[in-house]
């Protein structure tokens, strides 16, 4: 493991979270060493403060989400904040009104923060300078999904002991991949060499452009890796085929006992979830001793936590 890095003093002034992309590194880094703090409320017997004990929180999730959506509600309810749960089929947007009109509404009710996850890339932006509310962005279509690079983030770095000069192999559907795009911006601007590798349909050379190796042959990816990220097999994103078939990519891009035998004994294998067993990773390898992904979910708590909280310091009313 290597030394921790040295965690540095800043003040958080951004009274929303939209991308990695529009932040620095000093304030990626101030979310990560915020969580670090959260995460020790979290291991206690009383896992609940009230940091945003009096402030309400809108979860509005117009696109369907199970485990980020579940993260951010206990993740508000640990900071003692009020919640308030909107979907879109049971909201106004099905009326016909627009998503400005609804957050609007939701702005009136005095609410403090909205938690959106949205299908259409941008969204986020769009609203944002629009609302005294502070916007969170819980996914934006293939664009951003920033707190889940954040807790993949921060994962990396609690087990390593920091992030720069570290080979992080990124494998899949990057195409379609708003994880992917989201931990690029990150590991990035904190100094990781990232690698991105999977079909050439799924992974276009463009992300050579922005600092980014790719590669379209599994074992270059999976070779000197100290972290390696597989992202799901996205179905609900996809227009044409990109691939024969699941059990094709399976064969050459999945990662299972045939060709973990490139990974160094010390490398992390990570997930987003949800996981297609046996297509992105076999079984063995998910629940096996290099495999990080529940500590992801895990971690993901304390993430959220530390975002809530620093977004909620800078909204104004």
């Amino acid at each position: 493991m290597k030394k921790q890095e040295k965690k540095t003093e800043f003040q958080w002034t951004k009274k929303d979270l939209l991308s990695l992309y529009d932040l620095t590194a000093e304030e990626i880094v101030c979310i990560l060493d915020t969580a670090e703090e959260f995460k020790k409320v979290c291991q206690r017997n009383v896992k609940k403060v009230p940091a945003l004990r009096g402030k309400t929180v809108v979860n509005f999730f117009v696109e369907a989400s199970t485990r980020t959506r579940m993260s951010f509600e206990l993740a508000e309810q640990r900071l003692s904040a009020d919640i308030i749960n909107i979907q879109a089929d049971v909201s106004s947007l099905q009326k016909g009104e627009t998503l400005l009109d609804t957050v609007k509404n939701i702005e009136a009710l005095q609410a403090d923060l909205i938690v959106m996850r949205h299908s259409a890339p941008g969204s986020h932006k769009l609203i944002a300078p629009l609302i005294r509310c502070g916007v969170i962005n819980a996914g934006d279509g293939a664009h951003s999904h920033p707190t889940q690079a954040l807790l993949d983030i921060f994962t990396i770095r609690e087990k390593k002991g920091g992030i720069k000069g570290l080979n992080v192999s990124i494998i899949g559907d990057i195409l379609h991949s708003r994880v992917a795009r989201s931990n690029i911006w990150g590991l990035i601007k904190l100094g990781a060499n990232v690698t991105v590798a999977g079909p050439a349909t799924l992974v276009p050379k463009e992300f050579e452009k922005i600092g980014v190796r790719v590669c379209h042959n599994v074992k270059d990816a999976l070779e000197n890796a100290d972290v390696v990220n597989l992202l799901r097999i996205q179905h609900e994103r996809q227009t044409a085929g990109y691939f024969p078939s699941t059990n094709e990519y399976a064969a050459f891009y999945g990662l299972n006992q045939g060709n973990a035998k490139y990974l160094r004994p010390d490398a992390l294998v990570m997930h987003p979830g949800p996981i297609n067993r046996n297509v992105e990773l076999s079984s063995d390898i998910a629940d096996g001793p290099q495999s990080v992904i529940l500590e992801q979910v895990t971690n993901g708590m304390a993430v959220r936590m530390a975002v809530l909280f620093l977004v909620a310091g800078c909204v104004k009313k």
